[in-house]
């Protein structure tokens, strides 16, 4: 990361001839990319690394076709091609699943959705004419081979994670033809392909777009599905609904589709976006501990229940039909399950230095406490000092951490463990505590973001204590 940002630093100098910036890096998310904000007294844009050239091709020679089409993409401000590293414009923080994670009523949710779609059309109709397709990643259509892939990476890093058994030959006759199915409607759209709340940023209650890197050709109703089967935005089915029927609508004045083909395709093309995502899921979040991913997982069974409850799975597809049903009753999803009304955790934060492990107040005998220590310390740099683990830059700090990353997933897996456990067992306190030497950075962060996961993932009853904190 050091390594990086010198880069980044010397290349900002070469290009604005400035010295006096500040240098950030923000939370990496599901790809390798890292993003760094630039700040200088007159300007803050976004400096992004990614050792992957030829993704940076995509999206570099994307932004610059989409501006000219006058989408709202950001500007390619400086490119430095032989160190992997770009400069591109900074919308800011607030993403459209910030934005929902604010509680904004129905209505609001709606009306920033149809904004959404209303450019989603412009980029499936007019973002696609004359658009290099040389430049696609990986390939230039989201054709038959790419919904294979998709389906065996939900094979692999879910299904056989979770030990469901299949006749192997069958279901792969299943995603062939499933696939053959997907490919028989028209192609020659633009497929932004990961199309969900974190990629669409608010400037002024407006959408722009990010990371459209893996776009290509196919069909109009994979990226509808994407955002409305969004497990981290949650839409509520109501509200799903009636944005289904606004871009039926106004996909209705570009071509013509009938209600029967437009729910028989959205329907199918929304099963392979699920699959897909439970698969990226799989990988990411059951395989690199990535918490962000686990935390997406409950959500993944609840839309797969939803296929089957609705039935939306054809029975030309039996194999496939009968793997997901043993899927929503395997013991994988029995462990995102299970937990007590009644459990009540507790979770602390402490200072070695000043107060020593935290007396244990309630019953049980049980819990435990984890040292924080061995984690790097943003107190000991001058800007952080003042402040604490609730606040911003220190998160931001700390999430650039991948050895923090790595501890809490390990502290989640182990608190979860125990509440199943205490549940299985009738008790109703299980007390968790976090210690550093000052009790103001690093354990309270860590208190902060294991309850986080905690409840989002598990729905767990979880009380916080900042031991210190009338002494910062």
């Amino acid at each position: 990361m050091a390594d990086i940002i010198t880069k980044i630093e010397k290349l900002y100098f070469e290009f604005s001839n400035n010295k006096n910036i500040k240098i950030v890096q923000l939370k990496q998310s599901g790809s390798y990319r890292q993003y760094y904000r630039i700040s200088s007294e007159n300007e803050k844009l976004l400096g992004v690394y990614n050792p992957d050239k030829t993704e940076n091709e995509a999206f570099l020679s994307f932004s610059e076709h989409f501006k000219s089409k006058n989408l709202n993409v950001p500007n390619i401000i400086a490119r430095f091609d032989e160190e992997n590293i770009y400069f591109i414009e900074d919308f800011g923080d607030l993403t459209v699943y910030d934005f929902l994670k604010q509680n904004p009523t129905n209505s609001e949710i709606v009306d920033i959705y149809k904004k959404i779609l209303n450019q989603l059309v412009r980029f499936q109709f007019d973002g696609v004419q004359n658009l290099d397709t040389s430049k696609c990643y990986p390939r230039a259509v989201f054709d038959k081979q790419s919904i294979m892939w998709d389906l065996n990476y939900f094979k692999y890093f879910v299904l056989k994670i979770a030990k469901v058994t299949f006749n192997e030959q069958k279901l792969e006759d299943d995603f062939n033809n499933f696939s053959d199915f997907l490919i028989s409607t028209n192609l020659d759209y633009f497929l932004y392909r990961d199309f969900q709340s974190k990629n669409i940023m608010l400037v002024e209650n407006e959408p722009y777009f990010i990371d459209y890197q893996g776009g290509r050709k196919g069909a109009v109703y994979y990226d509808l599905a994407s955002l409305l089967f969004d497990s981290k935005a949650n839409l509520t089915e109501k509200i799903k609904v009636e944005l289904k029927k606004y871009y039926f609508e106004i996909i209705n004045q570009r071509i013509k589709v009938d209600e029967e083909t437009f729910e028989k395709y959205y329907n199918n093309y929304a099963l392979v976006r699920v699959l897909q995502a439970f698969g990226a899921y799989g990988f990411r979040g059951l395989v690199e501990r990535k918490q962000q991913f686990i935390a997406s997982i409950p959500k993944a069974f609840k839309n797969i229940s939803y296929f089957l409850d609705n039935n939306y799975i054809s029975d030309d597809f039996p194999m496939l039909k009968q793997t997901l049903k043993e899927l929503v009753n395997s013991e994988l999803a029995n462990d995102f399950d299970g937990f007590s009304d009644n459990l009540r955790i507790s979770i602390n934060s402490f200072s070695f230095l000043k107060d020593g492990y935290p007396e244990e107040k309630k019953g049980n005998g049980g819990g435990f406490v984890f040292d924080c220590r061995f984690l790097p310390n943003p107190g000991r740099i001058d800007f952080y000092k003042p402040l604490s683990g609730l606040d911003k830059p220190v998160k931001e700090y700390l999430e650039g951490c991948p050895e923090v990353e790595t501890f809490i997933s390990d502290v989640v897996k182990m608190i979860k463990n125990a509440a199943k456990s205490y549940s299985e067992q009738g008790f109703t306190n299980l007390q968790v505590n976090f210690g550093c030497t000052g009790g103001r950075h690093r354990s309270v962060y860590c208190a902060e973001k294991s309850a986080e996961i905690l409840k989002n993932l598990y729905g767990l009853n979880i009380t916080i204590d900042h031991l210190q904190k009338d002494k910062w």
